[in-house]
């Protein structure tokens, strides 16, 4: 397989999976111009689209390419009924796309419905996760967003993070005004500083590294909570999550 990013609108990612046969998916296509011009250029036939929530920077080229590919099959959570999508699927679906098995999973939180799509090793999370952060908390409640992140353990180390958006050297300067001292987070953040200045995506990433610099997956860890100023038992670390969420809102 052959995966390729698409920068789109202000900072989003469009996702490509090439089968290297001629034949693709598309995910999240927020706009249509952009995903055209990469099919014709690649000289590839799109078989699916594959949604995770309704918001427009998600959804907002699927009428477009529809135009173009008007028996395309679009999967989505029942939240993008109403945006083209003519497979609504929910959590625990089970699809095969050009003999590749594709699985779903709830992560509510930045909308109700909010879906990812696993095969592995990638997983499209949409805004859920992102490299370093998380998405804000919209629909849901950041309660309901930690959970969705502990999801996320199930997968193997080596699960490629394909998320939405380019926000991972703000997430990271985020994390250091947290964990200032914290030499894997710095570490990284200088590497991402060269990256962007060079005008490279920053992902995907991978669930690895994620539990090393990524602080809502660490809402365990006892020197996060020490910095945060209370420390509390595993059943209330949702807590944490919501403390770190907030922060990065006023961040």
């Amino acid at each position: 397989m052959n995966l390729i990013s698409i920068a789109a609108l202000q900072n989003n990612y469009i996702w490509i999976l090439d089968d290297k046969q001629g034949h693709c998916i598309i995910i999240d296509p927020g706009e249509a111009k952009p995903v055209l011009m990469a099919l014709d250029v690649l000289r590839l036939i799109p078989s699916a689209i594959l949604l995770t929530h309704h918001h427009l920077d998600h959804i907002g080229g699927v009428t477009k390419i529809l135009v173009h590919y008007p028996k395309l099959r679009i999967y989505g959570p029942h939240e993008t009924a109403d945006q083209g999508t003519n497979h609504v699927v929910n959590h625990g679906k089970k699809f095969t796309i050009n003999g590749r098995e594709y699985i779903t999973l709830a992560l509510p939180g930045h909308t109700l419905g909010h879906l990812a799509f696993y095969s592995a090793p990638y997983l499209f999370c949409g805004d859920t996760i992102f490299s370093a952060g998380c998405g804000k908390v919209l629909e849901g409640t950041a309660e309901q967003m930690y959970y969705s992140f502990q999801q996320l353990f199930q997968f193997p180390d080596s699960t490629l993070i394909c998320c939405a958006h380019e926000y991972t050297l703000s997430n990271l300067n985020f994390a250091r005004s947290i964990l200032p001292e914290d030499k894997a987070i710095e570490k990284y953040q200088q590497y991402i500083k060269v990256l962007r200045k060079k005008e490279l995506p920053s992902v995907p990433t991978n669930l690895q590294l994620e539990k090393n610099i990524n602080l809502f997956l660490r809402c365990h860890d006892y020197n996060l909570q020490k910095k945060l100023g209370f420390i509390l038992p595993s059943n209330k670390l949702h807590l944490i999550f919501a403390e770190l969420r907030l922060r990065k809102d006023r961040f």
